[in-house]
């Protein structure tokens, strides 16, 4: 089945579509003070909860990359809803083919480090795209301890696929970037992430019953629901990382 339309019905309850919690990322939007007019840019951006959110705060303008159609359709709709007057865009398309005509003050990528093959990648491109003393930040999970063999094999991973909580800051430093805070999901914050799709997935079945996708949407839930409880859970963590653009 088509893997967006299965975001789409995973993350029908939640606007921020990574363990972070609300409240978290409230308390980061009010870390940054912003200026009104400061320019930003959100690669994998999601149902664009993040500019939406310091567009409320700061009247910022922004842009939004995402290559799900059900996530900028819902950027489109939040949009008209909360900030209809706003200097907002949302584009459909690989955040990797963008292309830059100017630097932004603040350049996010929350749990999208495919778009440009990993971390260091990530925070490479993203650097580019910042001015200089911008605000870069980028969501990434971490090892709590040491994963299972069975977890990697069940989840289709393999050890390099994360790093330690310690390497992930450190890559941006040996970058030249500063770290200069981090926002850690927690546990609460994967229960919610995790749990709230069974539920959303159980609310798909009872309202679509005729889909020819049910089959594999309720086994691939079912898989994943083992995979966290038995070992991602007490294995895998996920954080913000906020780096400072000293170039």
């Amino acid at each position: 089945m088509d893997f967006w339309k299965l975001m789409d019905i995973v993350h029908k309850y939640q606007n921020i579509m990574n363990p972070i919690t609300e409240a978290k990322l409230d308390h980061l939007i009010d870390r940054l003070n912003l200026k009104p007019g400061s320019e930003v840019l959100d690669i994998a951006c999601g149902k664009g909860e993040l500019l939406i959110k310091l567009t409320e705060k700061y009247d910022i303008k922004g842009v939004g990359i995402d290559k799900s159609p059900y996530c900028i359709r819902d950027c489109n709709r939040f949009k008209a809803e909360r900030v209809p007057d706003a200097d907002l865009a949302f584009l459909e398309m690989d955040g990797a083919d963008y292309k830059l005509e100017k630097q932004f003050d603040l350049v996010n990528c929350v749990g999208g480090n495919w778009v440009f093959s990993g971390h260091e990648g990530t925070l490479k491109a993203l650097s580019a795209m910042t001015k200089p003393g911008g605000i870069i930040i980028v969501g990434e999970p971490y090892w709590i301890k040491q994963p299972d063999p069975q977890y990697l094999e069940a989840d289709e991973m393999t050890l390099d696929s994360s790093r330690s909580h310690y390497e992930n800051v450190m890559i941006g430093e040996k970058l030249g970037l500063k770290c200069i805070y981090t926002v850690d999901s927690g546990t609460d914050g994967w229960d919610y992430y995790e749990t709230l799709h069974w539920w959303a997935v159980e609310s798909y079945i009872e309202d679509n019953p005729d889909d020819p996708d049910l089959p594999e949407i309720i086994s691939t839930n079912e898989k994943m629901k083992e995979i966290y409880l038995k070992w991602g859970r007490d294995t895998l963590g996920f954080a913000l990382y906020v780096f400072k653009n000293k170039k």
